[in-house]
């Protein structure tokens, strides 16, 4: 299993608005990143979990745990011309573009990026690190556990 950290624009999808889905369930769609379309299509299982962060935001942080509950599949905007997220170079038959469905486990308190910022256990979290603007980041397993500490 690995530990992923996905940010996520409250303006665009919140986590109320992942809270407020029957199954609480959103294919993660329109990431036009090719390093996070590899986390997501390389790299990404069923299990993993989930840091859901709001970024772009009054105090961006940390507000949810979810889980990767659907491995990746091509991701439909790219085919849409009315969607933000066309491609028109994607087919098909030759998908650019993928995402994965992820699931709410729960909400947690708002842990925000400057509290993140003070501990020296995650001095080397991806998204800390200066010029990191990765919609979805890998979180190494020492920074999951010490996170799951300080719930």
């Amino acid at each position: 299993m690995r530990y992923w950290l996905m940010k996520s624009e409250p303006d665009e999808f919140s986590i109320d608005d992942l809270e407020a889905l029957p199954d609480k369930t959103i294919a993660w769609e329109g990431v036009r990143n090719y390093q996070s379309r590899n986390f997501m299509r390389n790299q990404m299982t069923v299990g993993d979990q989930v840091f859901f962060y709001h970024s772009c935001y009054k105090e961006p942080g940390i507000v949810a745990i979810a889980v990767v509950s659907a491995s990746a599949y091509p991701d439909a905007t790219q085919f849409n011309p009315a969607s933000k997220y066309f491609d028109c170079k994607a087919a098909v038959e030759n998908p650019r573009w993928f995402n994965v469905d992820i699931t709410l486990i729960n909400r947690t308190r708002l842990i925000p990026i400057k509290e993140l910022r003070k501990y020296r256990e995650l001095q080397r979290m991806r998204v800390l690190l200066p010029g990191n603007r990765l919609s979805i980041t890998p979180v190494d397993p020492a920074e999951w556990q010490f996170i799951m500490t300080i719930l």
